[in-house]
């Protein structure tokens, strides 16, 4: 879509947004859309990932000698 095509767009989101009868959804369908992500922890993020097949077990070796 052309730029100059978007200002009658916004316009009409504008109108949606102040019209009583469709207020409600366009603003849900623009938090659907451009609102912002949910914030997931870290802790959330590696409680949710998938380690099956993956080793988690620690290699012992703690290096070489060094004679100081």
């Amino acid at each position: 879509m052309p730029r100059k095509d978007d200002a009658g767009l916004v316009r009409r989101v504008a109108a949606a947004l102040s019209d009583p009868s469709r207020q409600a959804e366009a603003r849900r369908l623009l938090q659907q859309r451009f609102g912002e992500p949910a914030k997931v922890s870290l802790k959330a993020l590696l409680a949710s990932a998938p380690l099956d097949g993956i080793n988690l077990e620690r290699n012992p070796d703690t290096g070489r000698d060094v004679d100081l």
